[in-house]
């Protein structure tokens, strides 16, 4: 089976490499996006999301001729879903995004069409959800028309390198369908391709983003008992891991992200009255931030008149992705606090946050600062000299989140450093 024309919808993090990978793989595609900023953006050459290799990639992809973007869907012999799938206030999944896709393909849909969500749902989305909103068009799903999910599963940084290297699990509400999303996926990947059902897909995907939540809660509560008890979790983590048979994750500020922070509570609200630990994991690592924010105040004695440097707003190093991030959240929770806060996140040089001063650079974040506080372990802030961050700021009390300061060093160079985790005096 080929498909010479793919039309993906939604141009962030996963659909807009998926796009130009296709292109680059002699697809015609139509990368559709119903932001009009998005659209302009990419149209004048520049990016809207920061991802290793990626600009390079959509700048082969156009002008090859075969990526053409978009404000309206346009037909094609496959469509790919790949819109943002939030939570509401209320921890419930947000499908509007999803919904209107599939909408906006009902016009555009033939007999013989390859439709693939890829946006991480709940359980029976793709069948409950997505099936009876294209069988609109008068096309009946397994029958007329293919239906098919695929969830992505990279991990940003990588994502250029994973959307082929990575294992594909792919799912179809009927065995032609499953087929055919194999064959447009094998178009790029050259890892394996594992085959099954749709709704089992759909969990697959949850059910990894879960386990690692739930293990990230289980060093979260480590660290607050190393905090209450006197110990250093950085050192007992270290010799647990030891064991053959242990592999405890790393404690921080909380977690955040498009997947890890949100997709367990799709289980939670599809049956809540037997995933009990997965709500309690969840609550763990939503509770993270304020535990954070009172370890800096506690470091801090008052926040009231200090001037607090911020190191680092994205929800995990290295990238630039601010969704769902902690350090946002304990950001805002030191400004309420009484203190004045500038922050600096390296990866979002266009960073757009009214509610939270920031800096372009590492200097001015760091100048006359009585405090700084890493909330980030970019690479670039773990190496820092502490000996020259020491001449540029006022005070000298410094607070690590993240495990990523060496405390001889901070020492050495005069700071008072407060680790999370850490109980006990170094």
């Amino acid at each position: 089976m080929k498909f010479n024309k793919v039309c993906v919808l939604g141009l962030g993090y996963i659909g807009l490499p998926i796009a130009s990978t296709l292109a680059t793989h002699g697809v015609k595609v139509t990368g559709m996006d119903s932001n009009p900023r998005i659209v302009e953006t990419l149209e004048k050459g520049e990016l809207h999301i920061y991802e290793p290799g990626l600009k390079a990639l959509v700048e082969q992809a156009v002008q090859s001729g075969d990526l053409k973007l978009s404000h309206e869907v346009e037909p094609a012999d496959a469509f790919i879903i790949a819109v943002p799938t939030p939570i509401t206030t209320d921890k419930r999944a947000d499908l509007e995004a999803v919904k209107s896709a599939a909408t906006s393909i009902v016009p555009h849909l033939k007999k013989g069409n390859l439709v693939m969500l890829e946006s991480t749902s709940p359980p029976r989305t793709t069948v409950d959800i997505v099936a009876p909103i294209l069988e609109r068009s008068g096309l009946k799903a397994g029958k007329d028309f293919l239906l098919a999910y695929t969830p992505e599963r990279v991990l940003p940084g990588q994502i250029i390198k994973e959307l082929a290297t990575n294992p594909r699990v792919i799912g179809g509400v009927d065995a032609a369908s499953t087929k055919a999303g194999k064959a447009l996926y094998k178009t790029f990947v050259t890892g394996e391709i594992i085959l099954t059902d749709a709704t089992t897909a759909e969990m697959v995907k949850l059910m990894e983003n879960t386990t690692r939540d739930i293990n990230i809660a289980i060093a979260n509560e480590f660290a607050r008992l190393a905090d209450r008890l006197g110990v250093d979790v950085w050192e007992a983590i270290s010799i647990a891991n030891r064991h053959p048979r242990i592999n405890i994750l790393r404690p921080g500020p909380g977690v955040g992200g498009h997947c890890i922070s949100v997709d367990p509570w799709f289980l939670v609200e599809a049956a809540p009255e037997i995933t009990p630990l997965i709500r309690t994991a969840r609550e763990v690592n939503d509770a993270q931030p304020e535990f954070t924010f009172k370890l800096i105040e506690r470091a801090l004695g008052t926040m009231i008149g200090k001037r607090i440097a911020v190191l680092g707003l994205s929800f995990k190093p290295n990238v630039d992705d601010l969704r769902e991030s902690p350090a946002i959240e304990i950001a805002r929770m030191i400004q309420e606090g009484g203190a004045t806060l500038i922050a600096f996140e390296p990866f979002k040089p266009d960073l757009d946050l009214e509610d939270i001063p920031h800096s372009d650079t590492l200097e001015e974040t760091l100048a006359n600062a009585d405090a700084v506080v890493l909330l980030v372990a970019h690479t670039q802030f773990c190496k820092l000299d502490p000996q020259q961050v020491g001449r540029v700021m006022s005070g000298r009390i410094a607070i690590d989140t993240v495990g990523g300061w060496d405390p001889v060093r901070w020492s050495e160079a005069g700071f008072q450093l407060t680790r999370l985790g850490v109980g006990k005096t170094n």
